[in-house]
């Protein structure tokens, strides 16, 4: 069957799922699905509320022919699906695989022989095959392997990086069959501009994917605790890190904060599968528990300075700048500055968060905080204390001592810091 002739359904319009779908619009008959209306309504009209996909490229791929809906029933006559739904942790950080199941039952209804189901969703290794396949067996009445085939093929989205895109990214892909695998390698490299690499098995892409982000988690954990221990010693972590850095094989990963979808999760899906197995992952587990305690770490650092400085905290008035979980990107989910705030607000009863690249209303959804996105709600304002928690472009140009008090003083917890006026913390915010 000609490559053209193909009809990709894609499940899921999030940060992953939209910018695939423009992309796959280039090369071929595409429908995008969610369940979200509102979502579909503002893609519709060329507004991505998530910044992956300019005006002008929405536009382009609606004019291709890139269909938009929630309708199920527009989803029939796809053969190859694209599952691209969010995976996360539960509260006792286990993986959360409902929206994914869920998924995979409404792909199910939709299957016709001969059709191809590709999972993106980062997952341990065995979840596409061990979980999801038996859903779409269960859901459609077909036989695996016969009647219908799966790939798995990692989403590497970085969001908010303009450099490294779905489309400029080298992407891993697989496939349960030999033939399955070769048709998806075919579909993706259709139009993507690097290539990808075939993976073996299903199972290796997943496992593979997991391990990106896990790796990065670990040796961000380990400049954190380092970061922790000089800062201990009065050692500017940033010094020390441009010294190591001239030997040619260090690796100069920064401390921060880190959370999003991605690496502030997908370990936990590590571990989960290797505790199945018997086997306690020590050095992953510590790696999170020293990165899921750094908001509380940076907060207890403020407190500490407004103490030493006789700045009471009961009277004080502190400004977050900053709340996404990563630099100029509009997303919050898993951000970690919600765990400097909450921290603060223990002590300190005026605590305001601005951000002028957040989206209010998810942050109201998700995290019950009322947040000031427009500078100009600041003007009248006056602080004793500004964390500058996410290092934005579009802070560099802010004066912050504009909005301190006499005796306020500004916390950087990224640096550079902008104009500074006392010696910035050496927490950088990243994902």
């Amino acid at each position: 069957m000609p490559m053209r002739k193909d009809k990709i359904g894609i499940i899921g319009l999030g940060y992953v799922g939209f910018p695939l779908a423009c992309l796959m619009a280039k090369a071929h008959d595409v429908v995008g699905f969610d369940l979200k209306q509102k979502r579909v309504d503002e893609l519709l009209k060329g507004y991505d509320a998530t910044d992956e996909v300019a005006h002008d490229e929405v536009k382009h791929a609606l004019e291709r022919g890139l269909t938009l809906t929630s309708d199920p029933e527009l989803m029939k006559d796809c053969n190859i699906y694209i599952v691209t739904v969010p995976t996360p942790v539960d509260c006792c950080h286990k993986p959360d695989l409902r929206p994914l199941k869920k998924a995979s039952k409404q792909v199910g209804s939709w299957l016709k022989h001969g059709d191809i189901v590709i999972y993106e969703s980062t997952v341990y290794p065995g979840v596409t095959e061990d979980t999801c396949v038996p859903i779409l067996a269960k859901e459609s009445g077909l036989k695996y392997n016969i009647d219908f085939f799966a790939g798995y093929s990692p989403e590497r989205v970085n969001p908010g990086d303009r450099e490294h895109t779905v489309e400029t990214i080298v992407k891993i892909t697989s496939g349960s069959t030999p033939e399955v695998a070769k048709r998806i390698d075919d579909l993706y490299n259709s139009v993507l501009l690097n290539g990808t690499y075939p993976a073996r098995s299903i199972k290796v892409a997943e496992a593979a994917k997991i391990i990106e982000n896990t790796q990065r988690d670990v040796n961000i954990a380990f400049m954190n605790e380092t970061a922790m221990i000089f800062r201990s010693m009065g050692i500017d972590i940033e010094d020390v890190i441009k010294a190591a850095s001239s030997k040619w094989n260090f690796l100069p990963f920064r401390p921060g904060l880190v959370g999003g979808h991605c690496i502030g999760v997908d370990p936990y899906y590590l571990i989960h599968r290797a505790e199945l197995g018997g086997i306690k992952p020590r050095l992953i587990s510590e790696a999170r528990n020293i990165n899921d305690n750094m908001g509380h770490y940076m907060a207890k650092q403020i407190l500490d300075y407004m103490l030493a400085h006789d700045l009471s905290s009961l009277k004080a008035k502190v400004l977050i700048a900053g709340f996404t979980f990563k630099p100029n990107c509009p997303d919050t989910r898993n951000t970690k500055v919600i765990d400097v705030y909450r921290t603060l607000k223990n002590y300190i009863p005026e605590v305001d968060i601005y951000d002028p690249l957040a989206i209010a209303d998810d942050v109201k959804e998700e995290y019950g905080l009322d947040i000031i996105t427009d500078i100009q709600q600041l003007e009248a304002a006056s602080y004793d204390v500004i964390a500058l928690s996410v290092p934005h472009t579009v802070f560099e140009s802010v004066d912050w001592n504009q909005y301190l008090t006499p005796v306020g003083f500004i916390f950087n917890l990224f640096p550079p810091q902008p104009k500074p006026e006392k010696k910035p913390l050496f927490i950088r915010s990243q994902m």
